[in-house]
C-alpha cells in the first residue's frame, strides 16, 4: 500500500518517476519559485505536484517541479493527468478570466488532495486568521473590485472549483467561502456542462468523493436580510446539464443559502447518484430542478436544514421543465430517493436566498412527478414528513421554458399565476416516520398531498406501506402508532392508495391554507411555525479523509 510522503521520511527518489511540468510552470526549490525548464513529457499520465508551503508540514523536496497554485497545475495538465495537492490553504483566485477560484477545461483529469481536512481551497483573502474565516473583512465578493477591497454591495460574486470538462474526478479536499454577489455565483464546487445552454452534452461524466463544501462567513444581524442573503454561498456541490454518469459520494456540504447539494437541468437523462453524503444547515439539503431519469439519492443524511430533500419543477431553469422521474424514452420510474436519514430539518436560521418554502418538511415533491420515495427514515419533522404539492410558478420564463409538463394560463383559478406544475405519479412507500407533525398546525402530518386543479392529480400520488412511530424508542422497539395524513387515511384506495394509476384527491383546504401562509403569509388562523431569530453558521467538523489517497496514482514523489 502506497502512502503519501511524510516530511521526515526520506523519499526513495531512485524508484520514482520524475515528473516535470511545461516551461511555463513554477517549480519550488529551497522555498523560492523559479521558471521550470522545458522537458519532454512522458508518454503516459503525468502527476503534477502542488504545494504552496502553507500547511503544517513544509513542501517536500522533490526533483520534480512543484506548482504553487492549483490553477497553474490545471493549466499545464493534459487529459488523463493527475494533480496531487499537498496539505495547505490555497487562496485560489482566477476570477479575472473565469470568475472562479479554479477553472478546469481539460477532460479526464484526476484532482486529488492528500488530506480532506488539510487541503483547503479558500475564497477568502490571503492572510486571513482561519482557512474559512467568518469575518466580513476577510471575504472576497469578486469583481469588479480588487480582491483586497471587494465589497458585498458591489462585488459580482464568484465560484470556487468549477469543472467544465467531462471525465474529471475531484476527491479528498475542502472548498469554502466562495460567495455570491450582486450577479449571483456562490457555488463552492460546480460541475458545469452548459449552464444556460439548455443542452445536456452526450459526454458529461464526473466523479466527486470525500469532498467538503461550506461557507463560514457570518455577517452581523444588522447587515443581512433573512429573505435575500445574496452575499452567502449558494450551493455546496452543484451539477448542471450533466447526463452522467456522475457520482457524489462520502461528501459533506453546509451553510448554503439555497441548497447543500443541487442536481439540475438534466430532465429525464441525469444518470447520477448521491450516496453516503451529508447535507446540513442549509436552506435545502438537496434541490433538484427539472432533474429526473436515472437519478438516485441513497444512504445519505440530511439534517438541521430548513427543509430536507426538494425535487422541483421551475420555469426558470435552462433545461425545459418539468421535474420528471421517468426514465428517458420510457414510462418506467427511475428517480429514486431511498434509504436516507432525514432528521430535524426545522431550522429557520440557516442562510437563505429569495423566496423560501415551508420550514420543517422532510421531503417535498414541489411540482415533482413520477418519483419514487421509499424506505427512508424521517425523524422529528415538525411540519410534514413527505409532502407532494403542485407548484404555481409566477416567474417569467426564459425562451427555452414555456410551462412544459404544467398547466399554463390558469388565471381563471389562480389569478395571475401563469403555470401550475403538478405533483403527480409519485410513489411513496415503505418509509418510517418518527415524531412527525409536532408543530401541530392543521394538516401537519406524516404524509400530505395537494393539487391546485382537479386534473393535476392524475395519475395519483400513491402512498402505501408507510408506518409511523411516536418516538425513537418506539421505533427501535417496533411499536407503531397511527399514521397521520392530509387528506386523512391517505393510504386507503378510496383516497391515494393503490391502485396507483387512478386519479387522486386534490382539494385539501387546511393544507392549502398552511402552504399559502408559509410561502406568502396569506390568510389567517392557526399558523405556528418557527421563525427566523438569528443566523446560524455551523463550523466545519473534522471528517473522514479518503482511505489510501495515493492508491491508483502513478509513481510520484509525494507518495511512496
Amino acid at each position: 500500500m502506497r502512502r503519501y510522503l511524510r516530511w521526515r521520511r526520506t523519499p526513495v527518489l531512485a524508484t520514482l518517476a520524475v515528473v516535470t511540468a511545461s516551461s511555463t510552470a513554477l517549480a519550488v526549490a529551497d522555498g523560492q519559485a523559479f521558471a521550470g525548464p522545458s522537458v519532454a513529457r512522458p508518454a503516459g499520465p503525468s502527476v503534477l505536484l502542488v504545494c504552496n508551503g502553507s500547511g503544517t508540514k513544509p513542501c517536500p523536496h522533490t526533483t520534480a517541479s512543484q506548482f504553487t497554485t492549483i490553477q497553474d497545475a490545471v493549466n499545464a495538465a493534459k487529459p488523463g493527468d493527475w494533480i496531487l495537492i499537498w496539505p495547505g490553504v490555497y487562496h485560489e483566485n482566477d476570477f479575472p478570466a473565469w470568475r472562479a477560484g479554479v477553472y478546469v477545461t481539460t477532460p479526464d483529469l484526476h484532482i486529488r488532495g492528500l488530506n480532506r481536512n488539510q487541503v483547503i481551497i479558500s475564497g477568502s483573502q490571503a492572510g486571513a486568521p482561519a482557512a474559512c474565516p467568518r469575518g466580513a473583512a476577510w471575504q472576497n465578493w469578486g469583481p469588479p473590485n480588487d480582491p483586497a477591497s471587494s465589497s458585498q454591495t458591489t462585488g459580482t460574486g464568484w465560484d470556487g472549483l468549477v469543472v467544465a470538462a467531462t471525465g474529471v474526478s475531484v476527491q479528498n479536499l475542502t472548498v469554502c467561502n466562495y460567495l455570491s454577489g450582486i450577479q449571483g455565483h456562490g457555488n463552492e464546487i460546480w460541475f458545469n456542462f452548459g449552464d444556460g445552454s439548455g443542452i445536456v452534452p452526450a459526454h458529461s461524466s464526473y466523479r466527486a468523493s470525500y469532498l467538503s463544501a461550506t461557507a463560514e462567513y457570518a455577517p452581523t444581524l444588522a447587515s443581512i436580510n433573512p429573505n435575500n442573503n445574496y452575499n452567502f454561498g449558494q450551493y455546496g456541490i452543484f451539477t448542471s446539464n450533466s447526463g452522467g454518469p456522475g457520482s457524489i459520494t462520502h461528501s459533506y456540504a453546509s451553510n448554503m443559502a439555497d441548497a447543500a447539494y443541487y442536481i439540475g437541468a438534466c430532465q429525464r437523462v441525469c444518470d447520477q447518484v448521491m450516496s453516503h453524503d451529508v447535507g446540513t444547515n442549509s436552506s435545502l439539503g438537496y434541490s433538484g430542478t427539472n432533474a429526473g431519469g436515472n437519478l438516485v439519492i441513497k444512504h445519505s443524511v440530511f439534517r438541521g436544514n430548513r427543509d430536507g430533500i426538494v425535487p422541483n419543477s421551475l420555469n426558470n431553469d435552462d433545461a425545459p421543465p418539468p421535474q420528471n422521474g421517468r426514465c428517458a424514452h420510457s414510462t418506467r420510474l427511475c428517480f429514486t430517493i431511498e434509504h436516507n436519514l432525514i432528521i430535524n430539518n426545522n431550522n429557520p436560521n440557516t442562510p437563505v436566498s429569495g423566496l423560501v418554502g415551508p420550514v420543517g418538511t422532510g421531503i417535498e415533491l414541489s411540482g415533482g412527478s413520477y418519483d419514487t420515495v421509499k424506505f427512508n427514515t424521517i425523524v422529528n419533522q415538525g411540519s410534514w414528513g413527505i409532502l407532494a404539492n403542485d407548484y404555481p410558478d409566477f416567474e417569467t420564463p426564459p425562451p427555452a421554458s414555456h410551462c412544459q409538463g404544467g398547466f399554463p394560463n390558469v388565471s381563471s383559478v389562480l389569478g395571475t399565476i401563469p403555470c401550475d406544475f403538478p405533483a403527480r405519479g409519485n410513489r411513496v412507500y415503505g418509509n418510517a416516520f418518527v415524531h412527525v407533525g409536532f408543530f401541530g398546525n392543521k394538516s401537519n402530518s406524516d404524509l400530505a398531498t395537494i393539487g391546485l386543479l382537479a386534473k393535476s392529480a392524475k395519475p395519483r400520488n400513491c402512498f402505501y406501506a408507510n408506518r409511523a412511530y411516536r418516538s425513537v424508542r418506539a421505533f427501535r422497539l417496533g411499536h407503531r402508532t397511527s399514521l397521520t395524513s392530509a387528506p386523512a387515511h391517505i393510504q386507503l384506495p378510496s383516497k391515494d392508495g393503490p391502485s396507483c394509476g387512478r386519479p387522486g384527491t386534490w382539494q385539501e383546504p387546511a393544507l392549502l391554507g398552511q402552504l399559502l401562509w408559509l410561502a406568502y403569509h396569506l390568510g389567517s388562523g392557526d399558523h405556528d411555525y418557527p421563525v427566523y431569530t438569528g443566523l446560524k453558521i455551523v463550523p466545519l467538523p473534522r471528517l473522514k479523509s479518503m482511505p489510501r489517497p495515493c492508491s491508483g496514482v502513478p509513481a510520484n514523489e509525494f507518495c511512496y
